[in-house]
C-alpha cells in the first residue's frame, strides 16, 4: 500500500509537470519545488525513473525477437509508471548545469535582500560559501571551454554577485556600527563630536567617523573594529579570486576617501589654488601656514600610516590591489597639502616670510625618513617623491629669500639721514633678522649646502665651534652689502664728524648683535676683529674732525723760544670758549646709542681736551701781561662736565601710527616694504 501511495504521488507530480511545464527549464524548476519537500521527488529520482523506463523498453524489444521454443521467462515485473512526455523529452543535464542553476537560486536570494547580508553572520557564511562555489564553477567551465552559453550565464551571475559583494564591502567600511559595535579604543565618532559638528557638516543625524585630536604623533589609528577588518578581508579575497581586484581596490578607496577628507577638513585645512595663495595678504597666508604645519604632520605621521596599516590588513596577501587601494584613498588629500607647500614656495620671497617657510621645510624634512616604509611600493613611490620635491622647493625658497634680502639692502636708497647719527632702521632690521634666522642655523646650513633633504631627509651635522663655509660666507656677504649701504648713507650728512658718529653707532650695534648670537660663530674671530678696527677708525675720524680746531687753539707753543705772547693766549682762550659752546650746542643732539661706546668717546675727548685746556689756563695765569685781563669762563672741571653731557640725543623720538618721528624728520617704518614693527628675537 505504501508503494502504491508513492507511485500515485509520483504519477500525480508527473501529471502536474505534464500539464504545467512548457519548457525544460520550467519543468525542472517545478520539480525542484517538490524536491524541497521530499527528496524522493528530486531530479535525480526522475532521471533514474526515465532511465529505467528506457532500459525496460530495450529489454522488451529484445525479448520479442527470441525463438518460439525458448524457455518461458519468469513472470514479468509490473511496468514502471509511465514517464510523462514532458519529462521524457528533457535533454540530458550536466552536473555543472545543475550546479549553476542551484547557485543562481541561492545567490539571487541573497542579492535580493534589502538589508546587509553581513548583519547576520550565518547569512554571510552561506553567501561566501555560495560565492566560492560559483568562482570554482566558473573556473571549471572556463577551463573546459565546451559550453559557452553556460559560461556566459555563470559570468553574468558572478557579476551580480560581485556587485552585491562590493556594496557589502563599502557598507562594512563606511558604516561598521551597522554590523558590529566598535572595539574599545577604536575610531568611531563620539557624541560630543556629533554635537559639535552636526550643525556644520550637513550630514544630518548620520555620524561620520573621524580622527580624534591627538598631541602625540607616535600613535596608530584603528579606523575599523577587528571584526569588520576580518569581514572586509574575506570579501576582498573573493573579489580578487573572481578577477574583480581592481574594482575592490576602487571600492575601498571610495569608501575611505570620505573618511580622510573629513578628517583633514576638521584639521582646519581648506583647499586653495596657486593663484589664491599668491594673492592672499601675508597676514592671512601666515595664518594658513600656521594651520598647515600641524595638519601636515598629522596627516603624514598618523592618518596616512594608519591607512597603510588598515589597507595591508584588508588586502593581506592580495598585492598589488592593496597598494592600489591605499594610493587611491590618500592621494587627493596628500597632494592637496603638498600643492600648498609648492604654492608658498613659488610665492613672494619677501624677507619676512623666511621664518614660516623654515617651519614648513623642517616639518616636511623631519618626516621624510618615516615615509619610506609607508610609500615603499611602486604605486605610492610617486607620492614619496612629491613630498621630497616639496622639501626641495621650500629649501630653494629659503635660499631665494636670503638672496632677495641682499638685493633689497643693496637697493635701499639713501634719502634722509637719521637725526643725531643714530642707528639706522635698516641696521636694526637686518641684524635682528639674521640673529633670529640663526635660531634655525642647522636648517640654514643644510639648505645652503644644497642637500635639501637628501639622504632620506637626514640633517647635516653642524660643528658648533667652527663656521660652516656656505652659510658663513652668505651671511658675511650680507654684512658686506649692509656695510656698503651704511657708508653710502653716511655721505648724506654734511658734517663729516656726524657721519663718523653714524657709522660708529651702526658698527657697534652690529658687533653687539653678532656677539650676542651664533652670528659670532658663523662670521668668526677675524671678521669680528676687522669690525672692531673699523669702529676705532671711525672714532678717530670723529675726534680729528670734531675737535681738531679746538686742539689747535689750545696749543700754546710751550715755554721759552716760540712762546706766544699774552695777547695771543687770551685770544686762544676766547676762541676755545666759542668753540666749546658751539660743539656742545651741536653735539648734545648727536646720539651714541651704546653706553660703553659713549663713555669711551667722552673719555677720549676729555683726555685730549682737558690737559691742553689746563695748560693754556696755567700759562695765562703765569703771564703778568695776561693776568690783569684774564677771565676764566670755564674751569677744567666745567669743561669736563660739558663733555660728559655730549651725545645724549635731546631730540625726542616718538612712534605713532606706524611712523617714527625723529625731531622734525618723518621716517616711514616701512623698510624694503616690510613693517619694522615685526618683532624678532632680541629686537632692541
Amino acid at each position: 500500500m505504501a508503494e502504491d501511495g508513492e507511485e500515485k504521488l509520483l504519477a500525480t507530480v508527473q501529471h502536474i509537470v505534464k500539464t504545467l511545464g512548457r519548457t525544460d527549464t520550467m519543468t525542472e524548476d517545478i520539480l525542484k519545488v517538490f524536491s524541497n519537500y521530499d527528496g524522493r521527488l528530486s531530479l535525480d529520482k526522475l532521471y533514474a525513473t526515465r532511465a529505467a523506463a528506457a532500459a525496460a523498453a530495450v529489454a522488451a524489444a529484445g525479448g520479442a525477437g527470441a525463438g518460439e521454443h525458448s524457455v518461458p521467462a519468469s513472470p514479468p515485473m509490473p511496468p514502471p509508471p509511465a514517464v510523462p512526455p514532458a519529462v521524457a523529452a528533457m535533454p540530458a543535464v550536466t552536473s555543472l548545469e545543475r550546479t549553476v542553476r542551484t547557485l543562481d537560486r541561492q545567490i539571487s536570494q541573497f542579492v535580493a535582500m534589502d538589508r546587509l547580508i553581513w548583519a547576520d553572520s550565518a547569512d554571510a557564511d552561506a553567501f561566501l560559501e555560495a560565492v566560492d562555489d560559483l568562482i570554482g564553477t566558473v573556473q571549471e567551465l572556463d577551463a573546459a571551454g565546451t559550453n559557452r552559453g553556460l559560461l556566459d550565464r555563470a559570468d553574468e551571475l558572478l557579476s551580480r554577485c560581485m556587485a552585491r559583494l562590493e556594496d557589502e564591502f563599502r557598507a562594512l567600511i563606511e558604516r561598521p556600527d551597522d554590523v558590529a559595535p566598535p572595539a574599545p579604543g577604536g575610531f568611531a565618532s563620539d557624541e560630543s563630536e556629533e554635537e559639535d559638528y552636526d550643525a556644520d557638516d550637513g550630514y544630518g543625524d548620520e555620524p561620520i567617523p573621524i580622527a580624534k585630536p591627538v598631541s602625540d604623533f607616535d600613535v596608530v589609528i584603528d579606523a575599523l573594529p577587528p571584526g569588520s577588518v576580518s569581514d572586509v578581508h574575506q570579501i576582498a579575497r573573493r573579489m580578487v579570486d573572481a578577477g574583480f581586484g581592481r574594482e575592490c581596490a576602487e571600492a575601498y578607496a571610495a569608501a575611505r576617501r570620505g573618511f580622510i577628507d573629513e578628517s583633514v577638513a576638521r584639521l582646519g585645512i581648506r583647499a586653495r589654488t596657486i593663484d589664491e595663495v599668491h594673492s592672499l595678504p601675508w597676514e592671512e597666508l601666515e595664518f594658513d601656514i600656521a594651520r598647515w604645519i600641524p595638519a601636515f604632520k598629522m596627516v603624514f605621521r598618523i592618518l596616512i600610516p594608519s591607512e597603510r596599516r588598515l589597507c595591508d590588513r584588508v588586502f593581506d596577501g592580495l598585492a598589488p590591489y592593496g597598494d592600489l587601494a591605499f594610493v587611491a584613498a590618500v592621494r587627493t588629500q596628500a597632494l592637496q597639502l603638498i600643492s600648498f607647500g609648492d604654492a608658498v614656495s613659488a610665492a613672494s620671497r619677501a624677507p619676512e616670510r623666511l621664518f614660516r617657510v623654515i617651519d614648513m621645510y623642517e616639518a616636511v624634512r623631519d618626516l621624510l625618513p618615516d615615509l619610506d616604509p609607508v610609500f615603499a611600493d611602486p604605486y605610492s613611490a610617486a607620492l614619496r617623491a612629491e613630498v621630497s620635491a616639496v622639501c626641495n622647493t621650500l629649501g630653494s625658497s629659503i635660499k631665494g629669500i636670503f638672496m632677495e634680502l641682499e638685493n633689497l639692502i643693496r637697493r635701499d636708497p639713501a634719502r634722509v639721514s637719521v637725526p643725531g647719527g643714530g642707528i639706522h632702521p635698516i641696521t636694526r632690521y637686518v641684524m635682528n633678522y639674521l640673529r633670529a634666522a640663526c635660531g634655525s642655523r642647522q636648517t640654514l646650513e643644510e639648505v645652503m649646502e644644497g642637500d635639501l633633504g637628501a639622504v632620506g631627509g637626514a640633517a647635516i651635522a653642524v660643528d658648533p665651534d667652527r663656521p660652516t663655509s656656505s652659510l658663513a660666507v652668505h651671511i658675511a656677504w650680507i654684512m658686506d652689502v649692509l656695510h656698503k649701504n651704511l657708508e653710502t648713507k653716511s655721505k648724506i650728512y654734511r658734517d663729516p664728524p656726524l657721519a663718523s658718529i653714524f657709522l660708529m653707532n651702526n658698527g657697534k650695534y652690529i658687533i653687539h648683535k653678532v656677539n650676542d648670537s651664533e652670528l659670532g660663530v658663523l662670521l668668526g674671530d677675524e671678521w669680528m676683529k676687522q669690525m672692531m678696527s673699523r669702529v676705532r677708525r671711525w672714532n678717530l675720524e670723529y675726534q680729528r674732525g670734531a675737535w681738531a680746531k679746538v686742539m689747535s687753539v689750545l696749543q700754546t707753543g710751550g715755554p721759552g723760544i716760540g712762546s706766544l705772547p699774552a695777547k695771543a693766549l687770551l685770544q686762544k682762550l676766547r676762541m676755545f670758549n666759542g668753540y666749546l659752546e658751539e660743539i656742545c650746542a651741536i653735539q648734545s643732539e648727536w646720539v651714541i646709542a651704546d653706553e660703553q661706546l659713549r663713555e669711551d668717546v667722552r673719555a677720549a675727548i676729555t683726555d685730549s681736551v682737558k690737559p691742553a685746556y689746563m695748560g693754556l689756563v696755567s700759562r695765562l695765569k703765569s703771564s703778568p701781561e695776561a693776568a690783569q685781563d684774564l677771565f676764566i669762563k670755564h674751569s677744567p672741571e666745567d669743561v669736563e662736565a660739558r663733555i660728559q653731557h655730549l651725545f645724549e640725543g635731546v631730540s625726542k623720538i616718538e612712534v605713532s601710527g606706524g611712523k617714527m618721528l625723529l625731531g622734525e624728520t618723518v621716517w616711514s617704518s616701512q623698510i624694503f616694504g616690510l613693517d619694522c614693527t615685526i618683532l624678532f628675537h632680541g629686537l632692541h
